[in-house]
């Protein structure tokens, strides 16, 4: 199957530029996306750009990843209402470092390959331009006419904070990075989300206007969740790809809870499985749609790809400890069950207090499950709390060293998904 019919079905392109489809019919292409470093970490809202990458190299084109270590500095008005802040270089050179290392686990870099991916920093390349220099050779390229006609602009422009010069100049910085890419790199196409798709023709005007040269650009569909919700975000936040901000425990539990609608759209966009596997999984789930299938295997291949096999293994691990109809008896679980657990969040209690006896709303805000009493008391008394398998019934329950699993630890169930282990210390 041709890249852009393996793309369409999975319901990853939005707009293409006439033309694209003939360039990567008629030779190996390079092709880049920009990656925005404003964490140390990627999140999964980068996950569509990183797959799009690596579908490019398996079809036997050269993939750039472009970091944008001045753009970065500048910020992008597509899709925001209002300015962010600007990043001091310490935090730019950081969050690059952290960027960089995750999509070299993704990409093929072996130098041997004809279509080795590469990575960029653009501002190896802007560093050297004065703004006078980029006035004069780029900016009287691009009218304002043109650039104020782009929807990211005309939206803020129309909006009650307006947009700085700073951010306005942004689309012509991008737009240069495909510039200086098609000049020293032979990159030929732009890929990336639909609210990028101002900036990355601008791109190729830029390339048309400057040197009589062809490029293209096609962009992805933003993804959005069923009900309306941000997709990606979670009660504690973002759905980082680092480890040690969502743990693989909780990223793939993400996924597993995904609702039957986001799924059956997610495992075309998020997997490599083919179209007939996905076909027959989506026949299985309906035949049983109890039994979640699609989000299972769903949860399985984004996590596998992301943490590897023995991460993914210790998720799924954890979530039958927690979570299967048929669980194990609380009792038959061992220490080393318990503090295996990847995922579930560990807090500590001096046993003197549970050696005297504490009230289980007083243990709850002590440990920080609850910000106080009154929101612990609130949740018991609407059923959302369990200790040790057993739902709390009353916040006058009292909890004493005989209730401790092996001496020393509580199992803390907050709602449906959130768990904590309790651990006494000597202190």
């Amino acid at each position: 199957m041709q890249l852009l019919d393996e793309l369409s079905w999975r319901g990853m392109i939005q707009d293409i530029m006439p033309g694209t489809r003939e360039q990567l019919e008629k030779e190996m292409t390079t092709g880049y996306i920009g990656f925005d470093p404003t964490a140390d970490s990627l999140h999964i809202g980068s996950l569509v750009p990183i797959l799009l990458l690596v579908h490019f190299q398996r079809a036997g084109h050269k993939p750039i990843a472009l970091v944008g270590g001045a753009t970065g500095m500048v910020g992008d008005p597509s899709g925001k209402s209002e300015e962010r802040n600007l990043l001091n270089e310490e935090t730019l050179n950081r969050n690059i470092t952290g960027v960089k290392a995750q999509l070299e686990r993704f990409l093929q870099f072996d130098s041997s390959l004809p279509n080795a991916a590469e990575l960029v920093n653009n501002y190896d390349w802007f560093k050297e331009i004065s703004f006078i220099d980029f006035l004069r050779d780029t900016g009287k390229h691009i009218t304002v006419n043109y650039m104020m006609a782009k929807d990211s602009v005309k939206k803020r422009i129309e909006g009650e904070t307006g947009i700085s010069y700073t951010e306005f100049a942004y689309q012509l910085m991008q737009g240069y990075d495909f510039y200086w890419l098609y000049q020293h790199k032979n990159c030929k196409l732009q890929m990336g989300g639909s609210d990028q798709w101002g900036n990355m023709t601008t791109g190729t005007e830029l390339i048309r206007r400057k040197c009589a040269g062809e490029a293209f650009v096609f962009t992805n569909p933003l993804i959005t969740k069923a009900d309306g919700g941000k997709f990606g975000k979670t009660e504690s936040g973002n759905v980082w790809l680092d480890a040690s901000k969502t743990t693989p425990y909780q990223f793939y539990q993400f996924w597993l809870n995904a609702s039957d609608a986001d799924a059956a759209k997610w495992i075309k966009i998020f997997t490599f499985l083919p179209k007939d596997e996905i076909e027959s999984l989506a026949a299985a789930h309906n035949q049983s749609p109890g039994d979640r299938i699609i989000q299972k295997k769903l949860a399985e291949e984004v996590t596998r790809f992301i943490h590897g096999e023995a991460e993914l293994q210790k998720a799924i691990e954890t979530t039958q400890k927690l979570f299967s109809t048929q669980q194990q008896p609380i009792e038959s679980l061992s220490a080393d069950d318990l503090e295996g657990m990847e995922g579930v969040i560990k807090v500590e209690v001096p046993f003197a207090q549970i050696k005297e006896g504490i009230d289980v709303v007083s243990l709850l805000a002590n440990t920080g499950i609850f910000p106080s009493k009154g929101e612990a008391r609130k949740t018991i008394q609407g059923g959302g709390v369990s200790i040790n398998r057993k739902k709390v019934d009353s916040p006058t329950l009292s909890l004493s060293p005989s209730d401790l699993l092996h001496d020393h630890y509580l199992l803390v169930q907050k709602g449906k998904k959130h768990y904590y282990l309790v651990k006494t210390t000597n202190s």
